[in-house]
């Protein structure tokens, strides 16, 4: 347990690719690779755990569809909170030593899901600094120091990448550290979690409905979360002892 579970440079890997999907949110591309599903699958691929960046960026991508800027009213940063839960599940899934189940998904989840405040939080005090430094690169420019304005935009986005790195990082390393003890718990509270996963991802199926512009979306909402609960009945009669 401890130190020596954690592969430092799936650590370092996942901080990178949270860096990078910052920058390519705020000032870079901006080609969607910083959606929640596409950003958490990439995670997986990275700390080879493919399934738990995939189902938590299908969680995460339901549960944030719709957000966006609105003024000075800033969202949760959806990014963050792909990067940050779905390193923490691989992660787990890693040191655990069993591979992705619902129910890491379910505790990398409820654990680090917040890191979307946190990365809003991020975004508030980033653009102060950011604004700062666009404004002396326009008057650099202005006064014919092209090579200097483009030095100040760059440092404009370094905060970015290291922030959100690390903070990306560190909830990978938190992984790591969480898994050895994750095959201590009771198989009952194991099964809880593994459907708590499930009643997750409706809710937030429920929710992006919901927030959709489409035509019966509260028809279509409540009748897949009547399919899930059906299924979940199904299954857990189906597995009881005649």
């Amino acid at each position: 347990m401890g130190l020596a579970s954690v592969e430092w440079t799936h650590v370092g890997l996942a901080g990178v690719w949270g860096g990078l999907l910052a920058l390519e949110r705020r000032a870079f591309l901006q080609a969607m690779f910083s959606r929640p599903l596409v950003a958490a699958t990439g995670v997986g691929i990275l700390l080879e755990d493919v399934p738990s960046g995939l189902f938590v960026g299908l969680l995460l991508e339901l549960f944030h569809l719709g957000t966006a800027n609105l003024g000075a009213a800033l969202p949760e940063n959806d990014t963050l909170s792909a990067t940050c839960v779905a390193a923490a599940a691989a992660a787990m899934a890693n040191a655990s030593g069993g591979g992705g189940t619902p129910a890491i998904w379910a505790v990398a989840v409820l654990l680090f899901i917040g890191t979307g405040r946190v990365g809003r939080l991020f975004d508030r005090a980033l653009e102060r600094y950011s604004t700062r430094l666009a404004g002396k690169a326009q008057v650099s420019a202005d006064k014919g120091n092209l090579t200097r304005a483009v030095r100040q935009n760059l440092w404009g986005m370094w905060p970015h990448f290291v922030l959100f790195g690390a903070a990306t990082a560190v909830c990978a390393l938190a992984g790591f550290l969480i898994g050895p003890w994750f095959e201590q718990l009771p198989l009952n509270v194991v099964r809880g979690l593994a459907w708590s996963y499930l009643a997750m991802t409706s809710v937030a199926a429920a929710i992006a409905a919901r927030g959709s512009h489409a035509r019966h979306a509260a028809a279509w909402a409540g009748a897949a979360a009547l399919l899930v609960a059906a299924l979940a009945g199904f299954l857990s009669f189906g597995r009881r002892p005649l």
